[in-house]
């Protein structure tokens, strides 16, 4: 069913009252670029209303939850600038041709995914940037993920990103997906995708197609398929960097003022503005007065009731007094302690830094922390801020620090897909549970008859150099008998003997 204007009209006249319910204005808190969808067009949520049949009260609860994720984990300035771009070189996943019905084809090469040999939060923001890539290049037209089973194994199966896979598209990428095409699936893997299928709703078990060479030609043409498929593309993978003629309808955040601790709003063209990893001009990037532990990241661990928190070790390692002062893309989320302060030639200083009440772990991912230092005649740390404010730029020398949470903070650092976890949305159940204990025995299974067949090729083969060795010292007994009889004296009973006619001459002859 197709909305109609007033269907939308409804939905965005709900979503600006709610706006100014809730946080007394119609902006609210999002992301000028996501309200920017919402006020200045209609097709995202078109998409929305389609994505829920036109009920309004679910449209609305998906607006929400979708932009309010997209603030979270600042979707809007994920680039190829701040993903880990080893991951994406290596062709895990990419875009190449079209289905039948012209949608994109997002292919995942799944046999290269291995679970634990990459940082899964990278690789969700991997896929955050492909879908949001993918949204620009096609303007929100819907998409077909195709999934290349061929060769893979269980140690290929991760249920948790593929949870993750199916939680984008069903929570905040609305009417997204055209087809799943699942090509040459291994019979082992039937137990898992089981527990997959479980997962989606009515409308994805609909779009979830399983081909093979034979019957590809009814999703994809030839032409568009690849050679590994049976197609006639040949194509190899090769990372072609996203256009900047794509990126001009993109929201521009780099003028945006960024306030940091010490309560002074400054712009990444001033000394301690950080938009991106790279050095701002006029001032130095080295961090040759200060050692800092850890170097370029500050570990934010939970224990027990304890609020989130961290700390960065700070030395003087140069031969003059040095001060420094931390500052934060988001001043309201920490507490710095202290973040300021002078030091003396390899004097230390411990930072702690602690998450205020009231933000989750899963918003600090983003958020990086800025060391500035620059050498000082002034040991009293009360005249520090005066010293700040009239510095030369140029003398300031500056390290990044990002956030990363610790295992005991017991949070992911990207979250969940869904937001909350799988079992308060019913996603696993008993049964399933009991599929991914089966799953987890039968792959320990396979890894141990590897390991066997390894031993027996192992054994075979010291078997077949031993049986040589035996051959080859056989032959050499034998010749060294041969040898040794051949040069022995020779045993010749004839030399000791008297012919029979000079005997019998000798004793017969005359006198």
């Amino acid at each position: 069913m197709e909305p109609t204007a007033q269907d939308v009209k409804d939905l965005r006249s709900r979503i600006l009252q709610k706006l100014e319910s809730e946080h007394g204005s119609s902006q609210g808190s999002f992301h000028p670029a996501d309200m920017s969808r919402i006020v200045d067009s209609d097709d995202w949520l078109k998409r929305i209303l389609v994505h829920h049949d036109i009920d309004m009260k679910e449209a609305l609860n998906m607006v929400f939850e979708a932009c309010q994720w997209r603030k979270d984990n600042k979707v809007n300035e994920i680039s190829e600038q701040n993903i880990n771009m080893d991951y994406i070189q290596e062709g895990h996943m990419f875009v190449r041709n079209r289905d039948l019905d012209g949608k994109s084809l997002f292919i995942f090469k799944w046999k290269k995914h291995v679970k634990g040999k990459w940082d899964s939060e990278e690789i969700k923001r991997c896929v955050i940037y492909w879908f949001e890539r993918l949204e620009r290049m096609n303007n929100g037209d819907q998409i077909t993920l195709f999934f290349d089973m061929a060769d893979t194994g269980l140690n290929n199966v991760d249920m948790e990103f593929t949870k993750y896979l199916i939680g984008l598209c069903k929570l905040y990428y609305p009417n997204f997906l055209n087809n799943i095409l699942i090509f040459e699936m291994p019979w082992i893997l039937n137990a898992a995708f089981k527990v997959i299928k479980a997962w989606l709703p009515a409308k994805g078990v609909a779009k979830l197609k399983f081909v093979s060479k034979s019957n590809l030609k009814e999703f994809v043409s030839p032409d568009q398929a690849l050679s590994s498929w049976g197609g006639q593309d040949s194509y190899v993978f090769q990372f072609v960097p996203e256009s900047a003629d794509s990126l001009n309808g993109r929201y521009d955040d780099s003028k945006k003022k960024v306030h940091f601790a010490d309560g002074s709003p400054i712009t990444p063209n001033s000394p301690s503005g950080f938009g991106d990893m790279k050095s701002e001009e006029g001032f130095s990037n080295s961090a040759s007065l200060l050692h800092i532990t850890p170097s370029d990241h500050i570990l934010f661990t939970q224990d027990g009731s304890s609020d989130l928190s961290g700390s960065a070790k700070i030395t003087n390692i140069s031969n003059f007094t040095t001060t420094f002062k931390m500052k934060t893309t988001s001043p309201e989320k920490f507490r710095v302690r202290p973040s300021f302060g002078v030091l003396a030639p390899n004097a230390s200083a411990v930072v702690n830094v602690s998450v205020q009440p009231g933000f989750s772990a899963n918003s600090l991912i983003r958020e990086k922390f800025l060391i500035l230092s620059f050498q000082t005649e002034v040991e009293n740390p009360g005249d520090v801020t005066d010293l700040w404010k009239n510095v030369d730029s140029k003398k300031i020398q500056q390290t990044r620090l990002k956030c990363v949470l610790g295992s005991s903070s017991g949070l992911s650092q990207n979250g969940s897909a869904y937001g909350l976890t799988s079992s308060s949305h019913g996603f696993e159940t008993d049964s399933e549970q009991k599929i991914s204990q089966l799953l987890s025995a039968v792959n320990h299974l396979s890894e141990s008859n590897d390991k066997i067949r390894a031993d027996v090729s192992y054994n075979r083969l010291l078997l077949k150099i031993s049986m040589f060795l035996i051959v080859l010292l056989g032959i050499g007994l034998f010749f060294v008998m041969k040898t040794v009889q051949t040069n022995s004296p020779k045993s010749n009973l004839d030399s000791c003997e008297i012919p029979y006619e000079t005997q019998y001459e000798s004793q017969y002859s005359p006198g």
